[in-house]
């Protein structure tokens, strides 16, 4: 999750100064609106790992380091957050093996079995590049076998072995502002703090369909036709590849939501309160199907569920597959 949860969470870069008054309660709600994101992308890849052929260890820590903070706040970020070292831990996730293993929130993270992380310039431009490389480091240790955490806390050295949970290869962040964000690159899911605000008890499905757009290798078979991005995504050729990508995703979440524990029909509580409002852009209407179609279609993936976990849907044999654009094959129309 990358502030991760590794997973590992959500790089924040902080901007203003706290006064003393106020900075406690402004990291904090940083600190809550990360290990939510953490909590439910780590519950969704950790659930899933078996559906996923790019897995990762589990270990179940939001991190964090100091240069993601910006140079105004760092010292203040530094001594809220008990720094003492490149990676600092954020939250950790309960019942994880972190947790099982006595890792705690502030604790510094030095290093993971033979890697260490290296110190970045305290008066370095705020950046997630130290963050991302160390989780990146991460991500490609094997994603079942034990890894002993080198650790530091109240400024003493220590060693924690900690048993991860394969999880589906994905690093969760959040990204503060006023935008409805929500996009995947094939390593990340970003999910905007708006849905925390604004829909909180649907969050998680959001976060599934991107999570969801990783596992089937969107990004890549996306690249593979030579589509274009942003405000082309919405012309010409792009259009159909780009409506197949999000139907087959809306399909996979269903089954992601289910195997995590959640009641999948969250699903269609979200989108028909948020589709109404903001799924209907000229742009978005362009390059991803009708709200009401995408409910439909989420339905009857609904109705095909197995009765077993995990759940495995054919559409999971899609991501070896280059896209065909037939996107409407995929569809349920509302009647």
């Amino acid at each position: 999750m990358l502030g991760l949860a590794l997973i590992a969470a959500a790089p924040v870069l902080m901007f203003g100064v706290p006064t003393l008054a106020d900075e406690m309660p402004a990291f904090e709600a940083i600190r809550a609106v990360d290990a939510e994101m953490a909590s439910i992308g780590y519950r969704l890849a950790v659930s899933n790992a078996s559906l996923c052929d790019r897995q990762e260890p589990g270990l179940g820590l939001l991190l964090h380091t100091p240069d993601q903070y910006s140079l105004d706040v760092r010292e203040a970020a530094i001594r809220h957050f008990r720094f003492d070292g490149p990676l600092g831990v954020e939250a950790v996730m309960p019942g994880s093996p972190a947790a099982a293993a006595g890792v705690r929130a502030d604790d510094t993270l030095l290093g993971v079995g033979q890697r260490r992380f290296s110190p970045v310039d305290p008066e370095a431009k705020a950046s997630t590049a130290a963050l991302i490389n160390a989780t990146r480091q991460i991500m490609a240790l094997p994603a079942d076998r034990p890894q002993v955490l080198h650790m530091r806390r109240d400024g003493v050295d220590q060693e924690r072995i900690v048993i991860p949970a394969p999880a589906c290869r994905s690093r969760f962040e959040v990204v503060l502002g006023s935008d409805f964000v929500a996009q995947a690159d094939g390593e990340i899911v970003q999910i905007g703090s708006r849905f925390f605000a604004d829909y909180p008890e649907w969050v998680t499905v959001p976060i599934a369909h991107e999570l969801a757009h990783n596992i089937l290798r969107h990004r890549e078979r996306l690249e593979a036709k030579g589509v274009n991005y942003g405000l082309l995504s919405g012309v010409g050729r792009n259009v159909r590849y780009f409506r197949q990508t999000e139907i087959e995703a809306d399909i996979l979440s269903v089954s992601l939501l289910a195997n995590a524990g959640y009641d999948p029909k969250i699903a269609l509580l979200f989108w028909r309160a948020f589709g109404p409002v903001h799924g209907a852009g000229i742009l978005r209407s362009r390059s991803h199907p009708a709200w009401k179609d995408r409910v439909a279609t989420m339905e009857r993936a609904i109705a095909e569920l197995e009765p077993e976990s995990p759940r495995r849907p054919a559409i999971l044999t899609a991501r070896n597959r280059p896209l065909d654009g037939n996107w409407q094959a995929l569809l349920e129309k509302r009647r």
